[in-house]
């Protein structure tokens, strides 16, 4: 669970960084809903490319796979089996 808590800080770094020091669950989303913008989209591939080495020229991007916790946590679960 180390490497979901360090996405989830990643995440919460972002939000702070906007300003926004609310309580988020892992399921929340986080981008459909405002609370991080299409900017910080381009962040969090990037720490996913970058940490994970997923490969979203291979895969392809949908913002639904980064709209939360849970669904990052999905990607980079289902990346590591590849």
């Amino acid at each position: 669970m180390k490497d979901r808590a360090e996405v989830r800080a990643f995440v919460h770094n972002l939000l702070i960084s906007k300003g926004d020091s609310l309580p988020f669950e892992d399921h929340e989303s986080l981008l459909l809903t405002g609370r991080l913008q299409s900017i910080d989209a381009v962040d969090i591939v990037v720490f996913l490319e970058e940490r994970y080495k997923i490969d979203f020229a291979k895969i392809g991007f949908d913002q639904e796979q980064i709209d939360s916790i849970d669904a990052i946590w999905a990607l980079v679960q289902s990346a590591g089996s590849n």
